[in-house]
């Protein structure tokens, strides 16, 4: 009796034992399994990495520095993308994947812009497509994720009681903003028409503005949006424009250093998305839209609706129209020499 009980209780002894054992092996497991959720894997809710969050390899910057033709008191761009910065939209967007502030610097002209983005102080840039391509064929090492408008219209404007005409610019001096799409436009504009002997000193817009006013040079190139309108208003003389010359209009160029993309691969992606977003929420917001581009550029509402017409904002980061005029423009820049080489334009262009 005593021996059987004694048996009994060896038994209920080791049965505790391999209890114990049991429940101190289920929540090592369990304790193992919540160490590797908090290090972001196993459920999917957390991200195991900041890079599975960017899309990135490597560790996103949390300021984007990005540059922008134009000087202003709101220090914004235009189109779609001013507008997503105007509102919130794009940083609200960046915020998802580690982006906490938008750094933004205006230029006067592209090759500045150009400059910074070699120099590594921008990671992106909007600019015209002219320096854009003249910098890239000059080993600047960018690649293009967007070209949200194909439809820059340069002018050329004459000065008051000067040549009336293109063939009368024979002998005489042109303002251009070297560089720029104006003039790739103006050299293309005097190539078809004959006209050679021509002098083409650089000048930005305001100095040129006033140049022409005193009459210190025959004519200069501008657009729309920095006053080539009031100018012919003005009784200054519409010698020309690009809407004349379809080949000859410039279209814009958002372009990212390839440091920056190398450490977030999916900006692009990112940033088309928060740019298309913008972009919807503009065209909801009409009359908003053209009121901020009115106080961006100190023009009226009237003008900004003929020079800066929402239906020329593009949704897609590319189309087959803007690529053919964007390779025309480089081949363009080539022949002139103003491009030092030429280059495959899917090498440059980051779909």
């Amino acid at each position: 009796m005593i021996m059987n009980q004694s048996l009994n209780q060896k038994k209920r002894k080791n049965l505790l034992s391999r209890k114990l054992f049991l429940v101190g092996f289920l929540f090592s497991l369990l304790l193992l399994q919540a160490c590797s959720n908090a290090g972001g894997e196993g459920t999917g809710a957390q991200p195991t990495s900041k890079a599975e969050l960017t899309g990135a390899e490597g560790n996103v910057k949390a300021v984007l520095n990005y540059g922008y033709i134009g000087t202003n008191d709101l220090n914004l761009p235009g189109g779609a993308e001013g507008w997503g910065l105007h509102k919130g939209i794009i940083q609200e967007e960046l915020k998802k994947h580690g982006i906490t502030e938008v750094k933004l610097t205006g230029f006067p002209n592209g090759p500045d812009l150009t400059e910074s983005l070699i120099s590594g102080r921008l990671d992106l840039g909007s600019l015209g497509d002219t320096p854009a391509i003249i910098a890239y064929a000059s080993g600047a090492k960018t690649r293009l994720i967007t070209q949200g408008s194909t439809n820059s219209i340069g002018y050329l404007i004459g000065k008051k009681g000067g040549p009336q005409s293109l063939s009368e610019l024979k002998g005489k001096t042109i303002a251009i903003q070297k560089g720029s799409f104006m003039h790739r436009y103006v050299v293309g504009l005097l190539n078809e028409a004959g006209v050679t002997d021509v002098k083409l000193v650089h000048m930005l817009i305001p100095d040129a503005k006033a140049a022409l006013a005193r009459g210190d040079v025959d004519a200069m190139t501008n657009n729309a949006n920095q006053g080539a309108l009031e100018q012919i208003e003005d009784g200054f003389i519409h010698l020309d424009d690009a809407s004349k010359h379809p080949d000859l209009r410039g279209s814009s160029a958002t372009v990212a250093s390839e440091e920056y993309l190398a450490s977030f691969s999916d900006f692009p992606k990112v940033w088309n998305e928060a740019r298309e977003k913008a972009l919807a929420d503009l065209k909801q917001h009409e009359e908003e839209y053209y009121e901020f581009i009115a106080k961006l550029q100190g023009q009226s509402v009237d003008v900004v609706k003929i020079t800066n017409p929402i239906s020329e904002i593009k949704k897609e980061p590319f189309t087959d129209e803007g690529l053919k005029l964007l390779d025309g423009t480089k081949n363009f820049l080539v022949d002139e020499n103003l491009a030092k080489k030429n280059f495959e334009m899917n090498d440059w262009v980051l779909k």
